[in-house]
């Protein structure tokens, strides 16, 4: 079953926080995850990839590039369900 919007921004925060040790509520949807939230490529790949595993979903390398903040990763990732 898809999950909602907000659970999977809950579910990417953990992600994130578990990656960077960020406080969950540090992030919104409107942050940038370079930015805002000083995450590098690496971390980057690594919160990719927990997040394909947690949602069953596949984001293509090509498309990383695109998901520039928290609310960009969450559309892709409950389009992607559906």
């Amino acid at each position: 079953m898809a999950a909602t919007e907000q659970e999977v921004l809950a579910g990417l925060a953990e992600i994130v926080s578990e990656e960077t040790g960020l406080p969950t509520d540090a992030v919104l949807p409107e942050k940038s995850f370079t930015d805002d939230l000083d995450i590098d490529s690496l971390s980057m790949m690594t919160i990719v990839t927990h997040a394909e595993d947690k949602f069953d979903v596949r984001i293509p390398d090509d498309d990383v590039k695109n998901l520039t903040t928290v609310g960009d990763a969450v559309s892709y990732i409950t389009k992607a369900q559906g």
